[in-house]
């Protein structure tokens, strides 16, 4: 079978690699610019960072900060492509990219929601001492 190739595939690694981070680091700059969703979670990681200098945390919940920044930050992406792959199809109003466009957005709030918890349990106790 002869492989098809895709615009991604042309030039060589070094290309190929440049090319791929630049787009992601364009989709990165859009979602900051035109998803206010982006600002807050930015700015809660700002937090986030802030305050586990300052209350010292250890190296676990540092992991656990890490990871969930990157899972609340990551999953809006997703989410925003999805809402943009439905606004690509229809921009008619339908209940099925009512569905697809509200769960991608509940699977950001979830992981917020595990995020904000996490905080709680981590910062609370340095903050009352």
């Amino acid at each position: 079978m002869k492989k098809i190739l895709r615009n991604k595939d042309q030039g060589n690694f070094l290309e190929r690699y440049l090319k791929s981070f630049y787009h992601a680091v364009s989709g990165l700059i859009y979602a900051l610019i035109y998803e206010h969703n982006m600002i807050i979670i930015l700015l809660s990681a700002i937090v986030t960072t802030v305050a586990g200098f300052y209350y010292n945390i250890n190296a676990t919940e540092w992991l656990f900060c890490i990871l969930i920044i990157g899972l609340v930050a990551g999953t809006e992406m997703i989410n925003t492509s999805i809402e943009a792959l439905v606004d690509l199809t229809t921009l008619k109003i339908h209940p099925l990219a009512k569905i697809a466009k509200d769960t991608a957005s509940s699977a950001t709030l979830i992981f917020s929601i595990a995020a904000f918890i996490g905080a709680i349990i981590i910062f609370l106790p340095k903050i009352l001492n």
